[in-house]
């Protein structure tokens, strides 16, 4: 089985046109990856493929089209380039060594290191004579030298960007820090229209795997057969992970003194924020409670509650869907009967944003922990509140703080939100 694209390091390669871009990435992958031309602008759309770069792992390279392509098509590739410069772990700015040093490679080399990226400068046509001003802006930071046509200076390219494991930060596992060796833990996965056929979900699939790591039990089950295998159990479980869907059958079929939690917040934790989404939570009942003494006293209340559903990955979206279906269905009955909702896979642009009362995110299982980071630092800039599907799940089923029991300095602060008010 191959390693999921959310769980690679995401190596992005980034410059002007005709930088070398492209045949220093078809010189990594030793084929023809990318199409290579001297016109400028060949490449369009990111290109992306997959490999293992020895101790930093499975890793995923993107070609991108140049930072100075022109026209409403260029300023559109520019777009795209700029995102994946945002949700890259590092960040190869590759520029030609004969040629000085431009405005928009010191503008993006500054940019990336103002947001703390790790940045490698790769100078290409290393057969030609150095611009000394290269040089001097390539020494403030990691660089090495490439000639793609002699394929001379690949392989210490590669030893470059082994080395800088250290300054990447890997995602958690779901269950660190939660369950220690010879732990039981429940899991309960229902299989229903959702499930892919003869498959787990990645959630799943990795809590599962990161039991048996961690030298845990992991007993596998249906919701309809909780109850059944769970007083049958001489050892009771130091963990119940749900399907958050099941939140409200499994909460009542196992006692209440029982630690529970859903994969959804698991992975709220490992690929986002947690305390945000709980912040989240506070901030939307507050507004929930203000619109209701609104109305309640008769004051004018035009601000229609918009919410946004906001998912990670492009899947078909079945009649029982949970980001389309469920979760407008819950907010319509429990908060809002006359909330509007939308649907999107990508985040708004700062204006359109504006106009939410929150964003609810699916659980980000299908992008890195860095793009999510990256979608909730441009959510909060705009004031909105964001919670997870999860935990939004475990709030209208009453679950909440229970859900956040093993998430012990989250679960201590719970107070702190007044959610009694």
């Amino acid at each position: 089985m191959k390693t999921a694209d959310a769980l690679r390091i995401r190596i992005v390669l980034l410059g002007l046109r005709n930088a070398g871009k492209s045949s220093l990435m078809n010189n990594l992958f030793e084929k023809d990856v990318s199409i290579v031309s001297e016109i400028p602008g060949t490449t369009t759309d990111p290109v992306a493929r997959a490999m293992e770069l020895d101790d930093l792992g499975p890793v995923s390279i993107i070609d991108t089209a140049g930072l100075d392509d022109e026209g409403d098509i260029g300023k559109e590739r520019i777009r795209k380039t700029v995102e994946r410069i945002e949700n890259a772990d590092i960040h190869v700015i590759v520029s030609r060594i004969d040629k000085e040093p431009t405005e928009s490679e010191f503008s993006v080399a500054e940019s990336i290191l103002k947001k703390n990226g790790v940045l490698v400068i790769a100078l290409t046509f290393a057969d030609k004579t150095a611009d000394n001003s290269k040089l001097e802006w390539a020494k403030k930071y990691q660089y090495c030298s490439i000639d793609n046509l002699s394929k001379n200076g690949i392989e210490s390219f590669k030893k470059t960007l082994i080395s800088l494991k250290e300054k990447i930060t890997f995602e958690a596992t779901p269950l660190d820090g939660i369950v220690k060796e010879d732990d039981l833990v429940l899991m309960v996965t229902p299989i229903d229209t959702a499930a892919p056929k003869a498959r787990l979900i990645m959630p799943q699939v990795e809590t599962i795997r990161d039991c048996l790591d961690k030298d845990c039990g992991a007993l596998v089950i249906k919701e309809n057969k909780v109850k059944c295998f769970y007083d049958a159990l001489k050892i009771k479980p130091a963990l119940v992970i749900t399907d958050s869907q099941a939140f409200h059958k499994v909460a009542l079929d196992i006692p209440q003194k029982q630690m529970l939690t859903s994969f959804s917040i698991l992975y709220a934790r490992k690929k986002g924020d947690l305390l945000e989404f709980v912040k989240g939570i506070a901030a939307l009942k507050k507004y929930i409670d203000k619109k209701k003494t609104s109305l309640e006293t008769d004051k004018q209340n035009t601000q229609n509650t918009r919410v946004l559903i906001l998912e990670a990955c492009s899947h078909h979206r079945k009649e029982e869907d949970i980001g389309t279906v469920k979760i407008p269905a819950l907010f319509r009955k429990l908060i809002d009967k006359n909330a509007e909702f939308d649907f999107l896979r990508a985040l708004p642009n700062e204006e359109d944003i504006l106009k939410y009362s929150a964003i609810i995110h699916c659980g980000a299982c299908m992008i890195t922990r860095t793009t999510m980071l990256t979608r909730l630092e441009k959510i909060k800039e705009s004031g909105i509140p964001v919670i997870n599907y999860g935990l939004f799940l475990a709030w209208v089923n009453n679950l909440l703080p229970r859900a956040l029991e093993p998430f012990t300095e989250i679960y201590s602060q719970w107070k702190d939100f007044e959610f009694s008010k």
